[in-house]
Protein backbone atom coordinates (compact mmCIF):
# COMPACT_ATOMS: atom_id res chain seq x y z
CA UNK A 1 0.00 0.00 0.00
CA UNK A 2 2.64 2.39 0.94
CA UNK A 3 4.50 1.92 -2.29
CA UNK A 4 1.57 2.42 -4.43
CA UNK A 5 0.98 5.74 -2.43
CA UNK A 6 4.52 6.62 -3.55
CA UNK A 7 4.13 5.56 -6.78
CA UNK A 8 1.06 7.66 -7.17
CA UNK A 9 2.72 10.47 -5.54
CA UNK A 10 5.57 10.52 -8.37
CA UNK A 11 3.41 10.30 -10.92
CA UNK A 12 1.23 12.70 -9.71
CA UNK A 13 4.48 15.37 -9.34
CA UNK A 14 5.27 14.14 -12.88
CA UNK A 15 2.01 14.80 -14.28
CA UNK A 16 2.15 18.63 -12.79
CA UNK A 17 6.24 19.27 -13.71
CA UNK A 18 7.72 17.30 -15.92
CA UNK A 19 4.34 17.31 -17.97
CA UNK A 20 4.94 20.67 -18.70
CA UNK A 21 8.49 21.02 -19.46
CA UNK A 22 11.86 19.71 -21.57
CA UNK A 23 14.19 21.34 -19.77
CA UNK A 24 16.69 21.49 -16.71
CA UNK A 25 14.49 21.41 -13.37
CA UNK A 26 14.84 24.68 -11.78
CA UNK A 27 15.05 25.05 -8.00
CA UNK A 28 17.40 26.83 -5.88
CA UNK A 29 20.26 25.80 -8.30
CA UNK A 30 20.98 29.88 -9.00
CA UNK A 31 21.18 31.10 -5.52
CA UNK A 32 24.83 29.17 -4.77
CA UNK A 33 26.03 32.53 -6.70
CA UNK A 34 25.14 30.69 -9.60
CA UNK A 35 22.60 32.69 -11.90
CA UNK A 36 23.55 32.17 -14.54
CA UNK A 37 21.73 28.16 -14.96
CA UNK A 38 18.42 30.59 -14.79
CA UNK A 39 19.57 33.20 -17.48
CA UNK A 40 21.27 33.29 -20.31
CA UNK A 41 21.89 37.54 -19.41
CA UNK A 42 24.45 36.65 -16.86
CA UNK A 43 27.20 34.93 -19.61
CA UNK A 44 30.04 36.94 -19.31
CA UNK A 45 29.70 38.86 -15.93
CA UNK A 46 32.58 38.79 -14.33
CA UNK A 47 37.08 38.01 -14.78
CA UNK A 48 37.26 34.67 -15.05
CA UNK A 49 36.00 31.75 -17.09
CA UNK A 50 33.18 30.56 -14.13
CA UNK A 51 32.92 26.99 -13.80
CA UNK A 52 29.66 24.85 -11.91
CA UNK A 53 28.99 21.45 -11.09
CA UNK A 54 25.45 21.52 -9.86
CA UNK A 55 24.00 18.40 -7.95
CA UNK A 56 20.41 17.59 -6.96
CA UNK A 57 18.60 14.82 -5.21
CA UNK A 58 15.05 15.14 -4.58
CA UNK A 59 13.04 13.15 -2.40
CA UNK A 60 15.31 11.67 -0.39
CA UNK A 61 14.45 8.25 1.48
CA UNK A 62 11.66 7.58 -2.27
CA UNK A 63 12.64 5.07 -4.73
CA UNK A 64 13.33 6.30 -8.46
CA UNK A 65 12.64 10.17 -7.07
CA UNK A 66 13.98 12.90 -8.99
CA UNK A 67 17.97 12.88 -9.64
CA UNK A 68 19.60 15.86 -11.56
CA UNK A 69 23.22 16.47 -12.88
CA UNK A 70 24.47 19.57 -14.58
CA UNK A 71 27.59 21.31 -15.38
CA UNK A 72 27.80 24.78 -16.63
CA UNK A 73 30.26 26.74 -17.28
CA UNK A 74 30.42 30.97 -18.98
CA UNK A 75 33.19 33.27 -20.16
CA UNK A 76 33.62 36.47 -21.39
CA UNK A 77 34.61 37.20 -25.22
CA UNK A 78 35.46 40.59 -26.05
CA UNK A 79 34.77 43.76 -23.45
CA UNK A 80 31.09 44.17 -23.58
CA UNK A 81 30.04 40.16 -24.64
CA UNK A 82 30.09 36.72 -22.86
CA UNK A 83 29.23 32.46 -23.97
CA UNK A 84 28.06 30.04 -21.78
CA UNK A 85 27.36 26.24 -22.06
CA UNK A 86 24.84 24.36 -19.62
CA UNK A 87 24.84 20.36 -19.86
CA UNK A 88 22.03 18.23 -17.76
CA UNK A 89 21.56 15.04 -17.25
CA UNK A 90 18.01 14.27 -15.21
CA UNK A 91 16.21 11.21 -14.47
CA UNK A 92 12.35 10.86 -12.54
CA UNK A 93 11.79 7.10 -12.26
CA UNK A 94 11.48 6.04 -15.82
CA UNK A 95 11.87 9.14 -17.58
CA UNK A 96 14.97 10.42 -18.82
CA UNK A 97 16.29 14.10 -20.02
CA UNK A 98 19.59 14.74 -21.09
CA UNK A 99 19.92 18.19 -22.60
CA UNK A 100 22.39 21.16 -23.38
CA UNK A 101 21.83 25.05 -23.49
CA UNK A 102 24.22 27.25 -25.81
CA UNK A 103 23.59 31.04 -24.71
CA UNK A 104 25.22 34.36 -26.39
CA UNK A 105 24.73 37.56 -24.00
CA UNK A 106 25.91 41.21 -24.44
CA UNK A 107 26.36 43.91 -21.84
CA UNK A 108 26.25 47.41 -22.50
CA UNK A 109 26.40 50.75 -19.80
CA UNK A 110 23.80 53.03 -19.25
CA UNK A 111 25.74 55.46 -17.10
CA UNK A 112 29.25 54.51 -16.36
CA UNK A 113 29.35 56.31 -13.09
CA UNK A 114 26.21 55.22 -11.27
CA UNK A 115 27.14 51.62 -12.82
CA UNK A 116 23.67 51.29 -14.91
CA UNK A 117 24.01 48.15 -17.27
CA UNK A 118 21.50 46.78 -19.06
CA UNK A 119 22.15 43.24 -20.41
CA UNK A 120 20.39 40.94 -23.11
CA UNK A 121 20.30 37.24 -23.67
CA UNK A 122 19.30 33.91 -25.66
CA UNK A 123 19.76 30.68 -25.49
CA UNK A 124 19.37 27.98 -27.74
CA UNK A 125 17.94 24.63 -26.12
CA UNK A 126 18.63 21.21 -26.99
CA UNK A 127 16.42 18.40 -24.85
CA UNK A 128 16.31 14.46 -25.49
CA UNK A 129 13.42 13.07 -23.65
CA UNK A 130 12.29 9.78 -23.00
CA UNK A 131 10.05 6.91 -21.22
CA UNK A 132 11.60 3.87 -20.40
CA UNK A 133 8.54 1.33 -20.87
CA UNK A 134 10.07 -1.80 -21.05
CA UNK A 135 9.47 -2.42 -17.51
CA UNK A 136 5.78 -1.24 -17.45
CA UNK A 137 2.94 -4.02 -17.49
CA UNK A 138 1.19 -3.65 -20.98
CA UNK A 139 -1.30 -5.50 -22.93
CA UNK A 140 1.99 -6.33 -25.51
CA UNK A 141 4.69 -7.52 -23.70
CA UNK A 142 6.78 -7.77 -26.87
CA UNK A 143 6.94 -4.04 -26.94
CA UNK A 144 9.87 -2.43 -25.95
CA UNK A 145 10.92 0.53 -27.62
CA UNK A 146 11.58 3.47 -25.65
CA UNK A 147 8.67 6.70 -26.15
CA UNK A 148 10.99 9.23 -26.72
CA UNK A 149 11.36 12.58 -28.61
CA UNK A 150 13.95 15.78 -29.52
CA UNK A 151 13.04 18.98 -28.92
CA UNK A 152 15.05 22.32 -30.01
CA UNK A 153 13.98 25.70 -28.22
CA UNK A 154 15.23 29.19 -26.92
CA UNK A 155 15.49 30.87 -24.09
CA UNK A 156 15.49 34.96 -24.21
CA UNK A 157 16.34 37.56 -21.10
CA UNK A 158 17.26 41.07 -20.22
CA UNK A 159 18.84 41.92 -16.76
CA UNK A 160 19.11 45.50 -15.70
CA UNK A 161 21.47 46.70 -13.14
CA UNK A 162 22.30 49.48 -10.89
CA UNK A 163 24.64 49.82 -8.40
CA UNK A 164 23.80 46.56 -6.35
CA UNK A 165 20.19 46.32 -7.84
CA UNK A 166 19.41 43.79 -10.64
CA UNK A 167 15.97 42.64 -12.33
CA UNK A 168 16.12 39.90 -14.65
CA UNK A 169 13.26 39.48 -16.79
CA UNK A 170 13.54 36.12 -19.03
CA UNK A 171 11.44 34.19 -21.00
CA UNK A 172 11.95 30.30 -21.64
CA UNK A 173 10.80 27.56 -23.73
CA UNK A 174 9.48 29.84 -26.69
CA UNK A 175 8.64 27.22 -29.48
CA UNK A 176 5.56 24.80 -29.20
CA UNK A 177 6.57 21.11 -28.30
CA UNK A 178 5.93 18.64 -31.17
CA UNK A 179 3.47 15.88 -29.76
CA UNK A 180 3.70 14.04 -32.75
CA UNK A 181 4.76 10.95 -29.94
CA UNK A 182 2.29 11.94 -27.28
CA UNK A 183 -1.28 12.15 -27.24
CA UNK A 184 -2.76 15.84 -27.67
CA UNK A 185 -5.17 15.41 -25.18
CA UNK A 186 -3.48 14.84 -22.18
CA UNK A 187 0.08 16.88 -22.93
CA UNK A 188 0.25 20.10 -23.22
CA UNK A 189 2.11 21.58 -26.45
CA UNK A 190 3.27 25.27 -24.84
CA UNK A 191 5.83 24.88 -22.77
CA UNK A 192 6.53 28.94 -22.49
CA UNK A 193 6.98 29.97 -18.80
CA UNK A 194 8.06 33.18 -17.39
CA UNK A 195 9.79 34.29 -14.30
CA UNK A 196 11.68 37.53 -13.16
CA UNK A 197 14.77 37.48 -10.73
CA UNK A 198 15.20 40.51 -8.63
CA UNK A 199 16.93 41.62 -5.65
CA UNK A 200 19.46 44.23 -3.91
CA UNK A 201 22.76 43.54 -1.98
CA UNK A 202 22.51 45.56 0.93
CA UNK A 203 26.02 46.59 2.97
CA UNK A 204 25.95 49.17 5.62
CA UNK A 205 29.15 51.04 3.99
CA UNK A 206 32.00 50.67 1.61
CA UNK A 207 34.03 48.84 4.32
CA UNK A 208 31.64 46.61 5.84
CA UNK A 209 32.03 42.86 5.74
CA UNK A 210 28.70 41.91 6.21
CA UNK A 211 25.92 42.24 3.26
CA UNK A 212 22.73 41.10 3.30
CA UNK A 213 21.05 39.83 0.05
CA UNK A 214 17.01 39.78 -0.27
CA UNK A 215 15.85 38.41 -3.67
CA UNK A 216 12.81 37.68 -5.18
CA UNK A 217 11.94 34.95 -7.76
CA UNK A 218 8.72 34.50 -9.51
CA UNK A 219 7.48 32.22 -12.51
CA UNK A 220 4.57 31.93 -14.56
CA UNK A 221 3.32 29.10 -16.66
CA UNK A 222 1.59 29.67 -20.11
CA UNK A 223 -0.13 26.39 -20.34
CA UNK A 224 -2.09 25.67 -17.27
CA UNK A 225 -1.75 29.33 -15.50
CA UNK A 226 0.03 28.28 -12.41
CA UNK A 227 3.08 29.69 -10.28
CA UNK A 228 5.56 29.81 -8.01
CA UNK A 229 7.32 32.16 -6.13
CA UNK A 230 10.96 32.12 -4.43
CA UNK A 231 11.08 34.62 -1.63
CA UNK A 232 15.23 34.18 -0.39
CA UNK A 233 17.44 36.33 1.78
CA UNK A 234 21.49 35.88 2.29
CA UNK A 235 23.83 37.07 4.60
CA UNK A 236 27.35 37.29 3.13
CA UNK A 237 30.31 37.51 5.50
CA UNK A 238 33.36 38.80 3.80
CA UNK A 239 37.09 38.34 4.62
CA UNK A 240 39.18 40.38 2.22
CA UNK A 241 38.41 38.56 -1.60
CA UNK A 242 36.98 35.02 -0.01
CA UNK A 243 33.60 35.15 1.66
CA UNK A 244 31.06 33.25 3.46
CA UNK A 245 27.30 33.31 3.09
CA UNK A 246 23.85 31.52 4.69
CA UNK A 247 20.60 32.34 3.88
CA UNK A 248 17.05 30.72 3.16
CA UNK A 249 14.93 30.62 0.64
CA UNK A 250 10.59 30.09 0.99
CA UNK A 251 8.85 28.72 -2.34
CA UNK A 252 4.72 28.30 -2.37
CA UNK A 253 2.67 28.20 -5.51
CA UNK A 254 0.85 31.63 -5.72
CA UNK A 255 -2.28 30.45 -4.73
CA UNK A 256 -1.22 28.74 -1.50
CA UNK A 257 0.96 31.19 0.37
CA UNK A 258 0.50 29.66 3.23
CA UNK A 259 1.43 26.25 2.23
CA UNK A 260 5.24 26.49 1.38
CA UNK A 261 6.53 23.48 -1.18
CA UNK A 262 9.61 23.77 0.88
CA UNK A 263 11.59 26.54 3.28
CA UNK A 264 15.58 25.89 2.27
CA UNK A 265 18.49 26.77 4.40
CA UNK A 266 21.32 27.61 1.92
CA UNK A 267 25.00 27.93 2.76
CA UNK A 268 28.75 28.30 1.04
CA UNK A 269 31.80 30.06 0.55
CA UNK A 270 34.06 31.18 -1.68
CA UNK A 271 37.64 30.49 -0.60
CA UNK A 272 40.17 31.85 -3.49
CA UNK A 273 38.73 30.95 -6.72
CA UNK A 274 36.86 27.62 -5.73
CA UNK A 275 33.03 27.63 -4.68
CA UNK A 276 31.16 25.72 -2.50
CA UNK A 277 27.36 26.05 -1.61
CA UNK A 278 24.56 24.02 -0.51
CA UNK A 279 21.05 23.95 0.66
CA UNK A 280 18.64 21.22 2.19
CA UNK A 281 14.99 21.62 0.69
CA UNK A 282 12.47 20.57 3.81
CA UNK A 283 9.32 19.29 1.77
CA UNK A 284 6.15 21.05 3.57
CA UNK A 285 4.08 19.07 1.37
CA UNK A 286 2.15 15.75 0.63
CA UNK A 287 5.35 13.82 0.01
CA UNK A 288 6.67 14.87 3.83
CA UNK A 289 5.62 11.12 5.43
CA UNK A 290 7.83 9.41 2.73
CA UNK A 291 10.92 12.00 2.15
CA UNK A 292 13.45 14.21 4.58
CA UNK A 293 13.70 16.26 1.53
CA UNK A 294 15.97 17.30 -1.13
CA UNK A 295 19.92 17.92 -1.20
CA UNK A 296 21.17 20.32 -3.38
CA UNK A 297 25.36 20.52 -3.92
CA UNK A 298 27.14 23.50 -5.92
CA UNK A 299 31.12 22.89 -6.32
CA UNK A 300 32.78 26.18 -8.63
CA UNK A 301 36.16 27.06 -9.62
CA UNK A 302 36.99 30.11 -11.89
CA UNK A 303 39.45 29.76 -14.22
CA UNK A 304 41.84 32.10 -16.41
CA UNK A 305 41.31 35.55 -14.94
CA UNK A 306 41.03 38.32 -17.49
CA UNK A 307 40.09 42.09 -16.80
CA UNK A 308 37.62 43.86 -19.32
CA UNK A 309 37.83 47.71 -19.90
CA UNK A 310 34.43 47.89 -19.49
CA UNK A 311 32.46 48.07 -16.03
CA UNK A 312 29.47 46.37 -17.43
CA UNK A 313 31.25 43.35 -16.96
CA UNK A 314 32.41 43.42 -13.71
Amino acid sequence: MRKSIVFGIIMLSLMFARGQELTLPQLSQYLADNPFVMSPTYAGIGDHIKVRINGLTQWVGIEDAPDTQSLAADARIGNKSGLGILLYNDSNGETKQRGARLSFAHHLTLDRYDDEFVSFGISYNFNQFRIDIENFDGPDPNVTDDRATTNHNFDVGVLYRKDKFYFSLNASNLLDKDLSNFNPVFEPNRLRNYYVYSGYRYSKNKNSRLEIEPSVFFQWFESDGRSVTDLNVKFRWYDFEDYYYAGVTYRFLNDQIGSPLYIAPIMGLKKSNFYFGYSYQVILNEILGFSTGTHVVTLGVDLFQGLSNCRCTY
